[in-house]
């Protein structure tokens, strides 16, 4: 099976001195649902940052689908749907035309363009809320429009960045439902998310990130057994099964 994101030896060191990335190295199979977790700082959003070609490399190459973020940066973008961490639309604007002015940027004529935008928005829940300003969308509602604007141009590899924070559990739980059914049909989705018990349930495999460093990585399942009988059962509280190696693996020695 083709790799759908491919990173070698991935560094990044900024101006200021700042080494976030200290040689990375990682595959995420064509159709998978893949997590990469780490503490704050650890280097997650410099990786995502990358490869949707919004920060320069030190060194290390990365490619999606075979087509390298560098020498063939259009076809490697255009496969790529990113859903970053801040809300970035024009509040003033309609959810209807933010997701058709996003499909503009690919060149997808509006003939196209509308119905599609109508019906991904229809399928996460914004029916009713198309054709009102997004400034009167709940912080769920506005975290689902960035999913419907990721997705106007059928991207092949999707890039969730923390995409639930401060949403509510119902909302949470549909938005999963939704994009579980998109993997099913084989986009490929890789996501960074603090609530570890999400990524447990819904990932096939995991990287963990820690100070630059991948310090864990393969399937879900595998991972888990390989720390399992390892973890620190001091603490009275226990977390699940993923955020008991998180903390083993993250944790400061």
């Amino acid at each position: 099976m083709a790799n759908a994101l491919s990173i070698k030896d991935l560094k990044k060191e900024y101006a200021n001195g700042t080494v976030a990335l200290k040689g990375v190295s990682l595959d995420i199979p064509e159709g998978d649902f893949f997590a990469l977790l780490g503490p704050n700082g650890a280097g997650k959003t410099t990786i995502i940052g990358i490869t949707a070609g919004l920060v320069n490399k030190s060194s290390g190459t990365v490619s999606v689908f075979g087509s390298d973020i560098n020498t063939d940066t259009e076809q490697a973008k255009t496969n790529i749907g990113l859903v970053g961490q801040e809300v970035n639309f024009n509040p003033f604007e309609k959810p209807l035309d933010i997701v058709v002015n996003q499909a503009g940027y690919y060149g997808i004529p509006r003939s196209i363009a509308i119905p599609r935008a109508k019906q991904i928005l229809t399928d996460l829940g914004l029916a009713e809320k198309m054709d009102k300003t997004a400034m009167s969308l709940s912080g769920g509602m506005k975290r689902r429009l960035m999913i419907a604007r990721a997705l106007v141009n059928e991207p092949k590899f999707l890039i969730l960045d923390e995409p639930t924070a401060g949403v509510d559990v119902e909302l949470r739980r549909g938005m999963w439902e939704y994009l579980t059914g998109l993997s099913k049909k084989g986009l490929t989705i890789l996501l960074t998310t603090h609530y570890l018990e999400e990524a447990e349930q819904l990932c096939k495999h995991v990287a963990i990130i820690n100070k630059g460093e991948i310090v864990e990585q393969g399937a879900m399942e595998d991972v888990l057994k390989r720390n399992e009988s390892s973890t620190n059962t001091d603490s009275k509280f226990r977390g699940g099964r993923l955020e008991e190696v998180f903390i083993k693996l993250t944790s400061e020695k």
